[in-house]
């Protein structure tokens, strides 16, 4: 329960897009690969750890909470078990680490460390900035630019147009899941005091924002094809679309509790979209 299982699309969608790009660019390898994918699962379950803790220390979850059970707050496990928890799932991601530094050197070994750190930062420490509006910012970097590049970039050794290309829109819809998450708590987040990016744009700004987020996910394969990065098989995300558009529409409609639903739903919606992008790269490569 602690450890979100709903939430870890956002942490293996960047890795089957990156690994689709590094396949159709013939630099593929599935050491790496899976490694990135372990290592990215295990990081995605100790954020959520640490954020179960800190967030219940800093008295941001409440009893008047809306959205799935936090161990924490509930009684179900002590903060210093979470925290316990939280170390050891931290401490298997370092040791999947040591592999992945073997294979890429040093720039791995930044992106592990800040990974950890950001993960802590969110809602620990003396400057959380999740609590400041900077959560977006900070999904987007890691769930997006960092998840998708540094994927690639552990069976390449470099970082391709295309996957900087890919890393965007991956990191979008990332963000998209953050925001439908802020929304729903927008009125309990206000209470604590913690002033997430949906809280400073209201909800129906945070509406706009997660509808932007989606539409811009779906131009930028369209623009890397349109520009000759990537081939049409880029355009299989559009299969994808009506789902998207489904969920935009529910977010507009709902508020509160009910908007877990749009939070899980976004969250399959990135994965569908990672395994769709990867498919037709997969066919490019395969009929080519």
């Amino acid at each position: 329960m602690a450890a979100r299982p709903r939430t870890l699309p956002a942490a293996a969608a960047p890795v089957i897009a990156a690994s689709g790009v590094a396949y159709y660019e013939q630099v593929f390898q599935p050491g790496p690969a899976l490694a990135a994918l372990a290592g990215a699962l295990l990081l995605q379950i100790g954020a959520n750890l640490a954020n179960d803790v800190f967030d219940f220390q800093r008295g941001a979850d409440t009893p008047a909470r809306l959205g799935p059970v936090r161990v924490t707050q509930a009684g179900l496990l002590t903060p210093r078990q979470v925290l316990a928890g939280m170390w050891v799932v931290f401490g298997l991601a370092a040791l999947v680490g040591l592999y992945l530094i073997w294979v890429g050197g040093w720039p791995v070994l930044v992106i592990g460390a800040l990974s950890i750190l950001g993960a802590l930062a969110y809602t620990g420490g003396p400057f959380p900035f999740g609590y400041y509006g900077l959560g977006d910012v900070f999904v987007f970097l890691f769930f997006g630019l960092a998840a998708v590049c540094g994927t690639y970039y552990v069976q390449a050794g470099t970082v391709s147009a295309l996957a900087w290309w890919t890393a965007v829109p991956l990191g979008l819809l990332a963000t998209a899941i953050i925001v439908v998450n802020n929304l729903r708590d927008v009125d309990t987040d206000r209470a604590a005091g913690k002033r997430t990016l949906a809280v400073r744009l209201g909800p129906q700004g945070a509406r706009y924002e997660y509808a932007a987020l989606i539409i811009g996910a779906y131009l930028v394969p369209l623009a890397a094809w349109g520009l000759g990065i990537g081939p049409n098989g880029l355009l299989l995300v559009l299969v994808s679309a009506p789902r998207a558009i489904y969920w935009i529409r529910l977010v507009f409609a709902l508020e509160g509790r009910p908007l877990n639903a749009a939070l899980a739903g976004t969250g399959q919606l990135e994965l569908l979209y990672a395994i769709l992008y990867a498919a037709g790269l997969f066919l490019m490569r395969w009929y080519a």
